[in-house]
């Protein structure tokens, strides 16, 4: 089979969907592999690397006219164009997006969206948004880091004491763990909050302390069990129980980082603006869900993150307080986020591509049943 990787032309964007670690093993397979030149120059693969190991250098068309296109992104439109009908396409291609769904059936492209994949143990090798997710937590603690104006540890000088950073984490799902685990190295005191009361034991066990929000109703404690290891909705009554003690805790912070998103919804708002004008100066939030929550005030099509005052792809201060808005932390560390990107993307192949080398889309497997988002021109996955 003919395997096309594209370079990422998004902006924000420096990964790359295969590593020369994995096209060797795409070559050894018997596939051909073409590469657009300069593709993993962003995240230190060299086109040599790439040549080494059996890749063709190419340019952008001939790899996207490949039997099977190997992206981090959606193709944009004029991607799109230099895609031939048929054409099977893998990457994180937002499967909630309606539009952009539409987009590809229309293409007459077989697509499949990698973030759908079920959180099952079978797709955990293929888990990109967990592999993605870890990075940005760890990044995350390191800009929260580089932007705060005091030590993040303990430390006794000569000098006199300087008191560790008081760290709180909203959302303790992959990213909010890693992040736990990151400024823990670091030497914080570390607080953490989630809706789900199964992930109290893990925040614990990497030395923070758990905040409680009690559930009142049976509505509650349903709602917190979350549906696929995934967060939902939670009653406006838990809501406003949760909202008080963030506010009061966040006054204490020295670094907020938020990390809470609902597929397929607007990210909630944990950090309100009043929240955030009672901060300290000098104090830092992290927003992950940044690009990813309800659309400004006065700004159209342009979306906030878990607090109101985030804006996308910037670094501001508000009220004394440094908010980080950055909406693609894992290609900040382009590198390794590719290496686990394209691995995850290896893995899938193993499902709709046989050992003889061809295409094999098996609906009965569910994995292959939840990525598949297109086909033979036509939406097959619910995308909003």
């Amino acid at each position: 089979m003919h395997i096309g990787v594209p370079a990422e032309t998004r902006a924000h964007e420096a990964r790359v969907a295969a590593t020369p670690e994995t096209v060797k093993k795409y070559v050894q397979a018997g596939h051909r592999v073409t590469i657009e030149r300069g593709a993993g120059a962003a995240a230190s693969f060299t086109d040599d690397a790439y040549a080494s190991v059996g890749a063709e250098l190419v340019e952008a068309d001939a790899a996207f006219s490949a039997d099977l296109v190997l992206k981090v992104q959606s193709p944009t439109e004029t991607e799109l164009a230099l895609m031939k009908r048929g054409a099977v396409l893998v990457g994180m291609l937002e499967p909630f997006n309606a539009e952009n769904a539409a987009r590809l059936a229309t293409a007459g492209i077989t697509a499949f969206a990698l973030e759908a994949a079920p959180r099952t143990t079978r797709a955990q090798s293929l888990d990109v948004l967990s592999s993605q997710a870890n990075i940005a937590g760890y990044k995350a603690v390191l800009l929260a880091a580089d932007l705060y104006p005091r030590f993040m540890p303990m430390l006794m000088t000569a000098a006199g004491t300087v008191k560790a950073a008081r760290v709180l984490i909203l959302g303790a799902g992959v990213a909010g763990l890693q992040a736990i685990a990151t400024a823990k190295r670091l030497g914080a005191v570390i607080e953490a909050s989630d809706v789900r009361p199964a992930v109290k034991e893990q925040i614990e066990s990497l030395g923070a302390k758990f905040i409680d929000v009690p559930y009142e109703t049976q509505e509650e404690r349903d709602a917190a069990e979350g549906v696929g290891g995934y967060a939902r909705p939670m009653p406006p009554s838990w809501l406003a129980r949760q909202a008080a003690q963030v506010h009061e805790r966040a006054k204490a912070a020295d670094i907020v980082i938020t990390t809470a998103l609902i597929p397929g919804r607007d990210a909630p708002t944990l950090l309100s603006s009043e929240t955030v004008q009672a901060m300290r100066p000098g104090s830092v939030i992290v927003d992950l869900a940044a690009g990813r929550g309800p659309e400004l005030a006065g700004l159209a099509g342009v979306r906030g993150g878990n607090c109101p005052l985030t804006e996308p792809d910037k670094v501001v201060t508000k009220y004394g307080v440094v908010i980080v808005g950055h909406t693609n932390l894992p290609a900040m560390v382009a590198a390794d986020a590719s290496s686990l990107y394209a691995r995850n993307v290896f893995d899938f192949l193993k499902l709709i591509v046989t050992k003889e080398g061809l295409l094999n889309i098996d609906v009965s497997d569910d994995i292959v049943a939840a990525t598949l988002l297109a086909r033979d021109g036509a939406v097959t996955r619910k995308a909003a």
